[in-house]
């Protein structure tokens, strides 16, 4: 029955990030015109975000950080409009390959291998790192920066309203997959009412919170309500500035990180050694592993290689079987 329910997820997914996939790609194809056309800008970015926001849910981790690579290349477009060139358009559309190629992976008949695909996003490192940095090029050399002029739907205080009784009710519906990205598409609805970076910024963050499965819904539904609601009053009323996401709401979004030593004993994680070498003697450090399994997976990627990797993974089948 579970089997069952992981594959209608997955068929779910795969559905829709073909279609955020299509969205891109078209506006990739005449880049120039996107960015002449506000709305369509903002449709691409959303695709990427919904991507990148449904592989975390799932944990797909690489399918997870190139989304994210192409989301903040768009951002830096959004954020400061240029002429773009073919050079960009070809950097971009390498970044969107890998992308596709991944998702594509997801209906490989062997099945979705994350070593091969971790390697994938390894290889495209260049490319990323490429396009944020002629973007910056581009930038920098743009002798007139737009200015950027707040835009508010007339619809936006009754459709925050709406969007944040759903949002009530679907916490009290109870924590599964499927509320979670019902959640998230609220989220994104509502970022469609205004071209307000700091408000949708904020829901991004509250998106990020949603897709960690750590956080539990009597955590998320008074912070991501409460903040929200605070958050389109102050939109509505033309002070979008002092939009800012709280520290707990921050804290409850996805990100794996070490922790320091004198930090460990109050992590919810367990606490592992890890040897280094540094000017030829072997020192011992610790990391944070937390207690969840695809996020704890996702630590031990970060923090060793892959030769160490192949023997914790042989140190785990002997141990349990």
């Amino acid at each position: 029955m579970q089997a069952t329910k992981q594959q209608q997820i997955m068929g779910f997914f795969i559905e829709e990030a073909k279609e955020h996939l299509d969205t891109i790609e078209q506006g990739m194809l005449n880049l120039e015109a996107t960015l002449a056309d506000s709305e369509q800008m903002n449709e691409v970015f959303r695709a990427a975000h919904s991507v990148k926001g449904g592989a975390a849910m799932l944990g797909f981790d690489s399918i997870h950080r190139t989304a994210h690579h192409l989301e903040d290349a768009f951002k830096i477009l959004k954020e400061n409009p240029v002429k773009p060139d073919r050079q960009l358009e070809n950097l971009f559309l390498k970044v969107f390959d890998v992308l596709k190629e991944l998702v594509e992976a997801l209906q490989s008949p062997f099945g979705f291998q994350e070593a091969q695909a971790e390697q994938i996003v390894q290889d495209a490192q260049p490319a990323f790192v490429e396009v944020e940095a002629y973007l910056q090029h581009l930038i920098k050399n743009k002798s007139n920066k737009a200015v950027v002029v707040v835009k508010v739907s007339a619809e936006a205080p009754a459709f925050i309203n709406a969007a944040l009784r759903k949002m009530l009710h679907l916490f009290k519906q109870g924590d599964t997959p499927v509320c979670r990205q019902q959640l998230s598409r609220l989220c994104d609805r509502m970022g469609q009412l205004s071209n307000c970076s700091a408000w949708r910024g904020l829901l991004e963050v509250a998106q990020d919170a949603i897709a960690n499965s750590q956080s539990s819904y009597s955590l998320l539904a008074p912070l991501i309500i409460k903040e929200l609601k605070l958050a389109g009053d102050l939109l509505v009323t033309g002070r979008s500035s002092e939009i800012i996401p709280s520290d707990p709401l921050q804290r409850l979004a996805p990100t794996v990180s070490f922790a320091p030593v004198s930090a460990i004993a109050q992590s919810p994680a367990l606490t592992v050694p890890k040897a280094s070498e540094q000017n030829g003697s072997t020192r011992t450090q610790q990391i944070s592993i937390p207690l969840e399994p695809r996020a704890a997976a996702r630590a031990l990627l970060d923090a060793f290689n892959k030769k160490q990797l192949i023997e914790i993974a042989e140190f785990l089948m002997k141990a349990i079987q």
